[in-house]
């Protein structure tokens, strides 16, 4: 069986699925990323987040967010990029990933882009150990490059249940 992420009309994404559309790009730094924006549930200021014990560094922990428990992850560490210190622009972008609602800490939202599929490309093969496959493409706009992420891919299968197993475990605690 294949571990091939497919998008909901049943394409790879980056192979043959049309990239262009409506984004919602934030920052990372100083990079500029881009989500689906159908992908995007809500935005939401920082709330008090519950840690989780014994789970990886980019697992923030739980949040209640209006009698719903949500897993936050650090976006910042889980693409391997070092801690940043939190400040008032810093956020929570709720998504959806493979179905399930992730919160997602990005230093800044920026603005929603309509990003036209000619405007897209593939990410450059840069050589081994530098991750490309977490991208749609990169995408050009207003003259600057944004990389749009394939949000079902910053999340492996069992790094996704790991992350249900903390909001089983936090349901109680939180409710």
């Amino acid at each position: 069986m294949s571990s091939e992420v497919r998008a909901s009309d049943g394409k790879t994404p980056g192979n043959g699925r049309s990239r262009g559309g409506k984004y919602l790009t934030f920052f990372l730094g100083e990079e500029e990323y881009g989500i689906e924006i159908l992908r995007v549930n809500e935005i939401i200021g920082m709330l008090p987040i519950t840690p989780i014990p014994q789970t990886d560094p980019w697992v923030r922990g739980v949040i209640n967010l209006r009698g719903k428990v949500i897993p936050v992850l650090d976006l910042r560490l889980k693409l391997g990029m070092e801690a940043a210190e939190e400040t008032e622009e810093t956020c929570i972008i709720v998504v959806q990933i493979q179905g399930a609602l992730i919160g997602v800490i990005v230093d800044k939202v920026s603005e929603v882009l309509d990003i036209d599929e000619a405007q897209v490309e593939d990410p450059p093969a840069l050589g081994m150990g530098v991750e490309t496959d977490l991208l749609l493409g990169i995408g050009k706009a207003e003259g600057k490059v944004k990389l749009l992420l394939d949000i079902d891919r910053v999340l492996t299968p069992a790094e996704l249940e790991l992350m249900d197993d903390a909001v089983t475990d936090e349901q109680g605690v939180l409710a």
